[in-house]
């Protein structure tokens, strides 16, 4: 049966070009992963923050390199999206920016990162955030972009609402940790939105 909407982004789109670059102002740059990251991979998910809320670990480098196969693999298949967010000059690793469950169709993906404890603190995850998500709705022709976080996590509610995501309510429920389900707090942007104050400010320092 046929739909009465077309698709706001083609099938193919994404998989037919190389995964972009996208620079975070001078500070920090959006890179594809590579294998070779898999050791950095592997410290990063030795913090108990990351472990706590991302609910996972790596406990060898062969588990880091799957894991950076996976991420591969998503923009292969237009499913996801994966960028290391990294020191233009010395290509430290700073942290891990996704778009995840895209929907080509409506043009949605929901949006999830972290950064490691020596990044946090410094503005990056607010600036990454608003940077990829201006490729997304710029470059590719995303309608919508989403944010949830556990609201026992408030740092990526002051990120989202800074990047000029809206606050929309709470998924009752809707996550797993390891300490049991979690309500989890949901922000989202649009397209069309107009940027906040912060955001452009995120903008101009970037």
């Amino acid at each position: 049966m046929p739909k009465l909407t077309t698709p706001a982004i083609a099938t193919g789109y994404l998989a037919g070009m190389d995964q972009p670059s996208i620079h975070v102002g001078t500070s920090a740059i959006l890179r594809p992963w590579t294998h070779d990251d898999a050791p950095a991979v592997m410290e990063a998910f030795r913090d108990p923050s990351i472990q706590r809320w991302h609910i996972r670990r790596a406990d060898s480098i062969d588990e880091a390199r799957g894991w950076l196969t996976q991420c591969k693999d998503g923009w292969a298949s237009e499913s996801e999206c994966h960028w290391a967010i990294t020191t233009p000059e010395t290509n430290e690793l700073l942290g891990r920016i996704a778009a995840k469950g895209v929907n080509l169709w409506d043009g949605t993906a929901e949006l999830a990162y972290w950064m490691t404890p020596a990044a946090r603190g410094r503005g990056l995850c607010t600036q990454a955030v608003t940077a990829l998500s201006e490729w997304a709705f710029r470059e590719v022709g995303f309608h919508r972009l989403e944010l949830a976080h556990s609201i026992h996590n408030p740092r990526p509610c002051r990120v989202a609402t800074k990047a000029g995501f809206s606050e929309e309510g709470v998924r009752r429920g809707s996550a797993r940790h390891a300490d049991g389900w979690h309500d989890m707090h949901v922000h989202a942007r649009l397209r069309s939105d107009q940027p906040s104050a912060t955001t452009r400010a995120a903008r101009a320092s970037v």
